[in-house]
């Protein structure tokens, strides 16, 4: 009878709570722990998590260096409380969640262990963090045409959520590429990145006049002068490319067959520095067979382990052995991955062959 009430006891607790045997294997856990996974069986621990590996003992190859499974180990093997921070990939509602929380394992003898969760709130928002990454992505172009023009991009966010745009339509008879950076990173950088999706105007043909439209949809939101968006913007016609930036210090790079051209033009970013800011825009003329490259500093700013810069000299390079634009973009990914595994800021580029 004290057993039924005790853990009817543990159930009412607001805390996640979950008890693992010797085997991994669950013999209680209390609706809190439900609410935080909420799996419709019982089993091993990483069953009762919903863990997207879904090993059925805890023990397969997809577990070697699993936080969670190690926590309970140590603390059942060193009879010790133990104490983690749990990165875990989860499944819910069919879909793959990377959630974090803070995990306490306390021996409770007999081979039993009690986990206890806390940062429940926190979870949650790492679920919202996938829904928003999972917009995010539905964002991005969903083709590889526009205005008779084949492209190409990668987008490789630092973090869940990004601060770079890559965009590619068709206006009137021409294909356009915008790329935009955003300042900060994470949930803020993301948002923003949103913001310049919506306000930029896609029926708008001249580049100049459609980022002087965006400066002044983003003055309107009277944010602090920390906020700015960096923006390059070509259109491509039958036989010219007509390009504005706002500030985007990183070339447009154009390969033709006499070499590769790199195309600067200077003027602010859009922010709330200036009243009525300039913005220029400027012709170049290509022919069939050439290939137009858009980046963000993510690419030429690259640091690795040895402090060295891929620089705009890396993406030069890459650029002249590839024969095409979806080659380009493939070889640049490689090269930046085996240039640092990981990055630190979120890596974007377009190509066109044009």
């Amino acid at each position: 009878m004290t057993g039924k009430y005790l853990k009817r006891i543990i159930d009412g607790v607001p805390t996640a709570v979950v008890v693992i045997d010797k085997n991994l294997k669950a013999v209680f856990s209390n609706a809190a722990f439900k609410n935080l996974f909420p799996f419709d069986r019982s089993g091993s621990l990483g069953d009762i998590t919903c863990c997207a590996h879904s090993s059925a003992r805890c023990n397969g190859a997809d577990c070697r260096g699993c936080q969670l499974k190690d926590a309970f180990n140590e603390a059942r093997l060193q009879k010790k409380e133990v104490n983690r921070r749990i990165f875990q990939r989860v499944i819910n509602n069919g879909l793959n969640h990377e959630v974090s929380y803070s995990l306490t394992v306390k021996p409770l003898g007999g081979d039993l262990c009690m986990g206890i969760i806390d940062d429940a709130f926190e979870l949650e928002i790492a679920q919202e963090l996938q829904t928003a990454k999972s917009i995010q992505q539905r964002l991005l172009p969903a083709g590889n045409w526009a205005g008779g023009k084949r492209y190409s991009y990668m987008y490789v966010p630092c973090r869940d959520i990004g601060g770079d745009l890559p965009d590619v339509f068709t206006v009137g008879n021409s294909a356009c590429g915008v790329i935009a950076d955003v300042s900060g990173k994470g949930i803020s950088a993301g948002m923003l990145s949103a913001f310049v999706k919506a306000a930029y105007d896609k029926t708008e043909f001249s580049p100049a006049k459609a980022i002087e439209n965006l400066n002044r949809k983003f003055s309107a939101l009277n944010l602090d002068e920390r906020n700015y968006v960096t923006v390059a913007v070509v259109r491509i016609d039958e036989d010219s490319i007509t390009y504005s930036m706002a500030g985007h210090n990183v070339p447009i790079l154009l390969k033709t067959g006499t070499g590769i051209t790199r195309i600067m033009l200077n003027s602010p970013p859009v922010s709330s520095w200036f009243d009525n800011p300039s913005y220029y825009e400027d012709v170049i003329p290509y022919k069939k067979g050439d290939i137009l490259v858009l980046l963000t500093d993510g690419v030429t700013e690259c640091k690795n382990a040895r402090g060295d810069m891929f620089g705009a000299e890396g993406a030069i390079k890459t650029l002249s052995v590839s024969r095409t634009a979806e080659e380009f973009i493939k070889n640049l990914e490689n090269n930046l991955k085996h240039f640092k595994s990981s990055f630190d800021d979120d890596i974007t580029a377009i190509a066109f062959d044009l």
